[in-house]
């Protein structure tokens, strides 16, 4: 894997890890009490706490195995489309999840495609192992 290629993957990598500890973070306010400013739907916030969780383990996995942070990167991301599908289901069923929930669960699943279309491209030479195919 030639230098600029390393460079990004580690760029996506702390870019995933950065995410997770500002999930986590963010999380944890509102579970402490903080307000928002908006109603919270609860089993959505204890999602996306525990997700932090998970970023920060597949910018970990991104940071060491370049293929391992792809899959990781894509399941985070087809978890999150679901999610996003399904609080977007309640909010159109009248349903207490805000505006903003719809906004940052989009913004979320975004990011990890975005991270996964990334991780993919720099992982385009290895197989599930992280050994060149052309080798």
């Amino acid at each position: 894997m030639n230098r600029s290629v390393t460079i990004i993957r580690r760029l996506l990598a702390l870019g995933a890890i950065l995410f997770g500890v500002v999930t986590i973070i963010a999380g944890a306010r509102i579970l402490g009490g903080a307000d928002p400013g908006y109603t919270v739907f609860g089993p959505l916030l204890i999602y996306n706490t525990g997700m932090g969780v998970a970023y920060v383990a597949a910018g970990i996995l991104a940071w060491r195995d370049p293929a391992s942070g792809r899959r990781a990167a894509g399941t985070i991301f087809l978890l999150n489309l679901l999610v996003l599908g399904a609080i977007a289901y309640l909010y159109t069923a009248g349903s207490a999840v805000a505006v903003e929930s719809l906004g940052a669960m989009t913004f979320r699943t975004v990011v990890w495609l975005l991270l996964f279309l990334g991780l993919a491209w720099v992982s385009r030479g290895s197989d599930v192992h992280g050994f060149r195919r052309d080798a």
